[in-house]
């Protein structure tokens, strides 16, 4: 996979150009000094002016970038104290979806994450990021727990999907997601949700009925997958671009139609670029959230959620 994508072939041709009079510089003992820092004040204004006009294909590109954080990379660098609960006391302990107690500004919390990896063993210990059905049980088991305990729970989301393979439909995945759909609405504590990448279909909502969903700005949430949605509707690889933008798909997008409470931005050119800053920005968001959350009573937390997904889409009689 390419280190940068198309739409970032301008930066790398003005970062070559500061090499390179870097270089003639060092070669013919010139001091090239300021015309270096002038193309490096230029370079983050093309930087911020380029991303400010990505297509939804191109945001979905950068939000699989291979550099992106992972969810469980947020967990470390926001919580403290992470104490990992194991198994859904049914079958197995699913690694794809992971949680446990931890603490927020010392405030006792439950966290659950979708977990992806770096490399092809990693993706394979965590199947590309699909939870199983254990993984949803073992979700529920824990948003339980915490409902006892009165402790807020956060979600993180970072999945293309649920599993889709033989093992997961004979252990009943969709019955599985279902419960987790019932249940969380349910719940007495504050919960809230947030999608940092790939927010794929009921794989997602199973973890995602929250007060408060969040997204970081290059996240997307979907029923499916342009790709998916190409091959359905177009038959054909070339629609790729044409269903991103047809299923309004993008952070800004799903805000505007209220399925997103918030979008978080991000640093210039993504997560990747400056993950300390983006894990900041997140940590304020979630916590401005939570302590908003925390003013309401158990019924009207219990309320607030459900009326918040009752006002979603448009119906007529």
């Amino acid at each position: 996979m390419p280190t940068y994508f198309d739409f970032e072939q301008p930066l790398v041709e003005l970062q070559e150009k500061i090499s390179a009079i870097r270089q003639f510089g060092r070669q013919h003992d010139l001091d090239m000094t300021h015309g270096v820092s002038e193309l490096n004040t230029i370079y983050p204004k093309i930087k911020r002016k380029i991303f400010s006009m990505l297509s939804p294909w191109e945001k979905i590109q950068l939000t699989r970038h291979p550099q992106r954080p992972h969810p469980q990379e947020y967990i470390q660098e926001i919580f403290t104290d992470f104490l990992e609960l194991h198994g859904d006391r049914r079958f197995a302990d699913d690694r794809t979806l992971i949680g446990g107690f931890a603490k927020l500004e010392r405030q006792p919390v439950m966290v659950l994450a979708t977990q992806k990896g770096r490399n092809l063993k990693q993706n394979m210990e965590v199947n590309f990021g699909s939870a199983l059905p254990e993984g949803y049980r073992k979700a529920l088991r824990l948003m339980q727990l915490a409902d006892k305990a009165q402790c807020p729970i956060i979600t993180f989301i970072d999945t293309p999907g649920a599993y889709p393979g033989i093992g997961a439909e004979e252990r009943h995945i969709g019955e599985a997601i279902a419960l987790n759909l019932r249940e969380m609405f349910r719940l007495s504590v504050p919960v809230i949700c947030v999608v940092t990448g790939e927010g794929g279909s009921g794989g997602a909502l199973g973890i995602a009925v929250g007060n408060r969903v969040l997204m970081q700005e290059y996240a997307y949430y979907s029923v499916i997958t342009p790709e998916g949605c190409a091959a359905i509707l177009w038959r054909s690889n070339d629609a790729i671009p044409k269903a991103a933008e047809a299923l309004h798909l993008t952070s800004s997008d799903l805000l505007e139609l209220g399925v997103a409470d918030e979008v978080v931005a991000e640093p210039n050119g993504g997560a990747h670029q400056d993950f300390p800053e983006a894990a900041r920005l997140l940590k304020l968001s979630i916590l401005q959230h939570l302590s908003e959350l925390q003013k309401l009573t158990p019924e009207q937390l219990r309320d607030d959620r459900y009326n918040r997904f009752r006002r979603l889409g448009r119906f007529e009689e």
